[in-house]
């Protein structure tokens, strides 16, 4: 089994409180055999001097849509799955340019995408899956024109190929069911409107609460779980009483429901470089005035939800959510946060945080014997400069997913 050796580094284990020198990591296949913080041993290894470079777990974003080609959703209407699935292939080899190199897709990518990853025909980041995004009739999920009637077909509409509309909660429990049987890692459902659906006001309350509960009990019997689109305390606390176990965004949430997020045991997943980001960019790829407005209330509210938060205990994971052609700010979400965060809380919500909202504790986020060797190289330390993620990979020499080199510019 092919061996890598990695020498001369500095390691950094989200675990520990700053990255320390003299270690070195030995990866075998998949897997991580050993890290030491003394001279391995191993002579048919390869060598890969890092040069007194940080070696770190790759990173890991809770949040985006590797299908959603296109800032405005509704250019998505035209556009094929086949002419989908190729503008996602782009998006993805981003991805793990970026450095990471797993995301949790939350309305979109399919069982076939996430095949075609693994088995070497795509190149992009691991992923997990949360099929159609489930929601009601005018809900966030709902991207129908006024005029139109009825549900539009699959084939030929990839905005309908990632979204869902069910009403009442045995149609609820019968979707879920279907996105479990076509192999979803996790169910996303709408709990309040949102920025990119035309129709809906950001304090809708979508889905009942008996919705909901039938959503949950779904997935928790199939060994799975829910995360919520929910901006507002009301949506957020309908959401968390019902088994939601992650809310996605959380803008607007308060003391209270933070408290109640975290006595429940939840993770909140938030994005706030897709809110700056639309903003300043999105009117140019014809995101509509009223989506703009809608963006402008949860945008004041990201950088407190944080603040909520930590006070609150709740544990935040990385996310980013942005759309089409602005993904490639994907990292710009670390700096971000820096205005409320210390560099290493942000390191640990891309990693070990993340890790635990994705069930992966000991496999991902983590580097030590028996994880999977997704590893990064940086050149610096990132917890003084978060700008070393920065600029599309640039920083990066080194990108190994499960024991195999994405990117090696050091031997």
């Amino acid at each position: 089994m092919q061996q890598v050796l990695f020498r001369n580094l500095s390691l950094l284990d989200p675990r520990w409180d700053e990255p320390r020198d003299g270690y070195e990591i030995l990866v075998e296949g998949e897997t991580i055999k050993e890290v030491s913080p003394k001279a391995i041993r191993a002579d048919n290894a390869r060598v890969v001097d890092c040069g007194k470079r940080t070696l770190m777990p790759g990173l890991i974003d809770c949040h985006v849509h590797v299908f959603l080609s296109e800032v405005n959703i509704r250019n998505l209407e035209a556009v094929p799955l086949t002419l989908m699935t190729a503008r996602a292939s782009e998006l993805m080899r981003g991805m793990i340019d970026r450095g990471f190199t797993t995301v949790r897709d939350t309305g979109g990518a399919d069982w076939g995408v996430k095949v075609a990853v693994e088995s070497g025909l795509i190149v992009g980041p691991r992923l997990f899956i949360s099929g159609r995004a489930i929601g009601p009739t005018g809900g966030h999920s709902d991207g129908r024109r006024r005029t139109d009637n009825g549900a539009s077909c699959n084939c030929c509409n990839a905005m309908v190929y990632c979204m869902e509309v069910v009403d009442g909660a045995d149609a609820v429990r019968k979707a879920v069911r279907e996105q479990m049987r076509q192999g979803a890692d996790q169910i996303k459902i709408m709990c309040s409107g949102g920025v990119a659906s035309p129709y809906d006001p950001l304090d809708s309350l979508q889905f009942s609460p008996a919705e909901i509960a039938a959503a949950t009990d779904e997935a928790d019997a199939f060994g799975r779980y829910v995360l919520a689109h929910a901006y507002t305390p009301e949506a957020i606390t309908r959401a968390v009483e019902n088994g939601v176990r992650t809310i996605e965004h959380g803008n607007l949430i308060d003391a209270t429901s933070a408290k109640l997020l975290a006595s429940n045991g939840g993770y909140m997943i938030a994005n706030l470089v897709t809110y700056y980001m639309m903003k300043e960019r999105a009117a140019q790829f014809g995101m509509s005035a009223d989506m703009l407005a809608k963006n402008d209330l949860v945008l004041e509210g990201g950088l407190k939800s944080l603040e909520i938060c930590k006070q609150a205990g709740v544990e935040v994971g990385y996310g980013s959510d942005l759309l089409g052609q602005l993904q490639v700010e994907q990292s710009r979400e670390f700096i971000y946060r820096a205005e409320v965060l210390k560099p290493l809380e942000i390191v640990r919500q891309a990693t070990t945080i993340a890790a635990k909202i994705l069930r992966q504790e000991g496999k991902l986020g983590i580097i030590e014997p028996g994880a999977l060797a997704d590893v990064i190289v940086v050149d610096g330390n990132p917890l003084k400069k978060l700008e070393l993620f920065l600029d599309q990979g640039a920083h990066l020499p080194v990108i190994m997913k499960a024991g195999k080199f994405h990117k090696n510019a050091l031997s």
